[in-house]
C-alpha cells in the first residue's frame, strides 16, 4: 500500500511540476515584425518614411521614456536615431525599403541595459 501511495504521490508531483508556466509568444500588436531579446518584446513598424519601434517587457508595454537608440538599415550608409514618442514608442525619420534587414540597437531607461536585434522586413 505504501508502495502504491508513494508513486501515485510521486506522478502527480511530476504533472504539476510539468505545467511551468513560460513566456509568452512575441504577438505584433501593432502590425509589425516582432523579435524578442530575453524578455524585452521589440515591434518594429514602417510607415513611409518613419520607423516605429514599441517595447514591451513580456507582453506589458514597457515605457520608452528615457530610452535612447539606433537603427541601421543593411546596404544604406550611417544610422536613423530613435526617439521616445509615446507611451511605449520610439521613432525614427528615414526610409527603409521592403525586403530590408534593419538592426536596432537600444541603450534602456536605466542607463545600463543594452539591447539589440535584427529584423527581416516583409
Amino acid at each position: 500500500m505504501k508502495y502504491i501511495l508513494g508513486t501515485l504521490l510521486l506522478c502527480s508531483a511530476s504533472l504539476v511540476m510539468g505545467s511551468a508556466h513560460s513566456h509568452g509568444t512575441p504577438i505584433a500588436n501593432h502590425g509589425g515584425v516582432v523579435q524578442a531579446v530575453g524578455e524585452t518584446w521589440l515591434e518594429l513598424v514602417v510607415k513611409g518614411d518613419k520607423l516605429e519601434l514599441y517595447l514591451e517587457d513580456d507582453g506589458d508595454p514597457m515605457p520608452s521614456a528615457g530610452v535612447s537608440g539606433t537603427v541601421s538599415v543593411a546596404g544604406k550608409p550611417g544610422e536613423l536615431t530613435l526617439a521616445p514618442a509615446g507611451a511605449n514608442k520610439l521613432e525614427a525619420k528615414g526610409a527603409v525599403p521592403a525586403g530590408a534587414r534593419v538592426t536596432a540597437k537600444l541603450l534602456m531607461a536605466d542607463k545600463k541595459t543594452k539591447v539589440a536585434t535584427t529584423f527581416a522586413l516583409k
